[in-house]
């Protein structure tokens, strides 16, 4: 996943024509390590079906305050600057709790 590092950039991919999926996450946070081994299969299983970003809560924190963004690892799908769904929970997230997320986001945006 792509790093991105300031509010501009990340305005402008998720203002895309395309599903974009942006994951927020901190480099102390536990179950955001929990995904790391296992994410890169995911954004390759869904490669041209949407694009992934990464987001570090601690390094934009007024991004994520405008987005509301409390719990992390945080997925928030977007297409042509909307959000179409969110991913949030307090409980560690699985594999295939991340890849049913994305499944349901293809499917909203192909309505969009």
């Amino acid at each position: 996943m792509i790093r991105i590092t300031n509010d501009a950039q990340f305005h402008d991919l998720v203002g895309r024509d395309k599903l974009t999926i942006v994951v927020f996450k901190t480099t102390w946070c536990g179950d955001c390590h929990y995904i790391n081994p296992f994410m890169p299969d995911v954004v390759q299983q869904y490669e041209g079906k949407a694009t992934f970003y990464e987001v570090d809560r601690d390094e934009l924190p007024d991004l994520c305050i405008e987005l509301n963004i409390l719990g992390i690892p945080s997925f928030i799908a977007y297409k042509d600057g909307k959000e179409i769904a969110r991913f949030v929970s307090k409980l560690r997230k699985t594999r295939e709790e991340i890849e049913q997320f994305v499944n349901r986001t293809i499917e909203m945006a192909e309505l969009l």
